[in-house]
């Protein structure tokens, strides 16, 4: 059943069986990856082919990385170094093709909104996981991930929007 109604005292369960406080860190963190892969959903609507491949698989990994951020490590194949590579590639494969040489301000498009929208998300969820790792075991793998979420979030949403770029100074 989906309403449990345990929920209703402020508590629920890890995958682990282990009941915390929803406030607890381990589910500040799963949910902002949660609230992250919702949104990713979202913007594959106005994403081309490929990049709308990207964010599927990249939505696949994030079931992994809350899995594992619930204490679900054993039901899952936990995110590797490979899986950060992989990630990273596709960041300089998309860095080729954008021409970054100032801040930008984010809004140029509506396709590149959302994807900043995202990629504030991921950093969020990356805090909550940096929080986290303070207190509990979170491997390193687990967090490099998530940061390269970030930049990639970024820089396809230069690509989606590359003729529409914003560029933002601070020199007057």
């Amino acid at each position: 059943m989906i309403s449990t109604k345990q929920g209703d005292n402020g508590k629920t369960k890890l995958a682990n069986n282990e009941t915390v406080y929803k406030d607890d860190l381990h589910v500040e963190a799963y949910g902002t990856v949660d609230e992250l892969n919702s949104y990713l959903g979202y913007a594959k609507h106005f994403l081309n082919k490929k990049e709308k491949e990207i964010i599927e698989d990249i939505q696949k990994d994030l079931f992994r990385v809350a899995t594992e951020l619930a204490k679900g490590e054993k039901f899952i194949n936990l995110i590797s170094k490979e899986d950060e590579e992989k990630i990273t590639k596709l960041v300089e494969e998309y860095e080729k093709n954008v021409n970054l040489n100032s801040f930008v301000i984010p809004g140029a498009t509506k396709e590149s909104s959302i994807l900043d929208i995202c990629r504030t998300i991921a950093r969020r969820a990356e805090r909550r996981i940096v929080s986290l790792s303070k207190s509990e075991n979170v491997r390193k793998e687990l967090i490099a991930y998530i940061n390269r979420i970030s930049d990639l979030l970024y820089i396809i949403a230069r690509y989606v929007e590359k003729d529409n770029i914003m560029p933002y100074s601070a020199h007057k």
